[in-house]
């Protein structure tokens, strides 16, 4: 029996490892796609750190489900032998050994509504201290500017010392719950443990077999106790469920657990093998294009557009007038209401994944650099050579201050871009798209941080690179 056990838990030991990395993996990989495949301009619907503490605490928490109801395999099997020899030797004294199991399970179901709302609790008090800490890392010049360093400091203690009390809130419940279960046990073990002594002073009993009722009450106890922590964790599993499709709205649970490819060793797949030809841009039309912002009802409705190749297209208008509402409508970044997107006469079913390079290059009106070098901020593992980082750098009027860094393109931007400035990180946004040499070049008001002189030469060089087709919106 002892050998038994021991194989058990050795052959679980290497199914929870594989099943701990694999369904973690398939977790996070299936919440990764579906937000990848949303409108690009509202792919999320929280902040990136309370997105973050979903694909780390929330996941973490099924996948210990999942090790767990592995670990039931072997209890089960142990369970089930100790069983029938306890009854063997006794069937009324093993009828009460069941006992506790039954008290453990209604003090859980009469604590489940509680567990379920305190570990929603903190895994909110989380979320809000990783989103807090990820907008501060991100506006520390609007924070010093504005000399709110001990203002956002009592801010994020405050909301950390909630967390504090809400974790440990949480986390009493299930210690104590933990303490019920096992001097339930304990108990039930000694009544049991005097029925048996009982029965052998009459005779019943004989000393072999209270050693061996007493050696195999053991697992049934050690399963009694599994069930409760198991029942408690799964109602708190129940909640980090809920919180992962929060995050991935209109769609099932299920997506999350959809089986799917995990490319864990040799090359990755290339999602655009077998696309179709590539097709030069001749005419790009809109038809009654049409979206409206859910939260203000403002939008765009019935645009009617038509792009020839080579042209240099201006849109321009008041703040607030849909400009780039009407950009990002076209190229995908939010779902259309109505209308139609034909390139060369054919519709364009799925304008998100068609406008991209090499059909469309895109600049929004906020540059997005992450913290890495000026090179890696331009290609972004785009395949371009020296020649062609040096074209989209001179194009993007960028090459005086390039001259001016110690590193010039191995220039370690920061946080957001924040050692540049603004104008600085747009013109490295606009090599970075000028590199990719699209068919459609699409700018989102991308002189604003630029002067006079720097954006007139910009708009020259452009204005020189006639085979490409230019969308442009501007505030001038």
């Amino acid at each position: 029996m002892a050998l038994g056990r021991m194989g058990t838990v050795f052959c679980g030991a290497q199914i929870d490892i594989r099943h701990r990395f694999l369904m973690g993996s398939l977790l996070r990989r299936n919440m990764l796609e579906r937000i990848l495949k949303r409108p690009g301009a509202r792919a999320l619907v929280e902040t990136p750190g309370e997105t973050l503490n979903r694909f780390r605490d929330d996941t973490q928490q099924v996948v210990d489900q999942i090790s767990m109801t592995v670990d039931s395999l072997g209890f089960v099997i142990t369970t089930t032998f100790a069983v029938v020899m306890l009854a063997h030797i006794s069937w009324k004294i093993t009828l009460l050994v069941f006992a506790p199991m039954v008290i453990i399970l209604a003090i859980t179901q009469a604590a489940s509504t509680r567990l379920e709302k305190n570990r929603e609790a903190s895994r909110d008090a989380a979320a809000k201290v990783a989103g807090a800490l990820g907008e501060m890392f991100g506006s520390i010049q609007a924070v010093q500017v504005a000399t709110a360093e001990e203002q956002v400091a009592d801010h994020l203690q405050r909301l950390n010392a909630e967390r504090k009390r809400l974790v440990l809130k949480d986390r009493l419940i299930v210690h104590l719950l933990n303490s019920i279960y096992g001097s339930t046990i304990s108990l039930g073990t000694g009544l049991v443990l005097i029925l048996a002594a009982g029965n052998m002073l009459e005779g019943h009993f004989s000393v072999g077999d209270f050693a061996l009722f007493a050696y195999f009450l053991e697992y049934v106890t050690d399963i009694t106790m599994f069930i409760g922590e198991y029942w408690a964790l799964y109602k708190q599993t129940g909640v980090s469920l809920k919180r992962m499709t929060e995050i991935l709205p209109g769609e099932p649970q299920a997506v999350l657990v959809a089986h799917n490819e995990l490319p864990l060793k040799g090359k990755l797949p290339d999602d655009r093998d077998g696309a179709g030809a590539f097709e030069p841009l001749i005419c790009l039309e809109t038809e009654n294009l049409t979206y409206h912002h859910p939260e203000s009802g403002k939008g765009i409705e019935g645009i009617n557009l038509r792009l020839k190749k080579g042209a240099f297209t201006v849109i321009t208008g008041r703040i607030g007038s849909g400009k780039t509402t009407l950009l990002r409508t076209l190229l995908g970044l939010l779902p259309k209401e109505d209308g139609e997107i034909r390139w060369n006469g054919t519709r364009v079913e799925h304008p998100a994944d068609f406008f991209t390079p090499p059909y469309t290059a895109y600049t929004p009106q906020v540059p997005v650099l992450f913290s890495e070098t000026i090179r890696e901020n331009v290609l972004m593992g785009f395949p371009a050579g020296d020649a062609e980082i040096e074209q989209a750098v001179v194009g993007a009027v960028l090459e005086t201050d390039l001259a001016g860094m110690e590193q010039g393109l191995a220039t370690v931007v920061g946080t957001k871009g924040v050692k540049l400035s603004g104008g600085q990180m747009q013109r490295v946004a606009a090599a970075r798209m000028l590199v990719r040499n699209a068919e459609l070049m699409v700018f989102d008001d991308l002189s604003s941080a630029l002067d006079v002189n720097t954006e007139g030469a910009m708009w020259s060089r452009l204005f020189a690179r006639r085979e490409a087709t230019y969308l442009v919106v501007s505030h001038r």
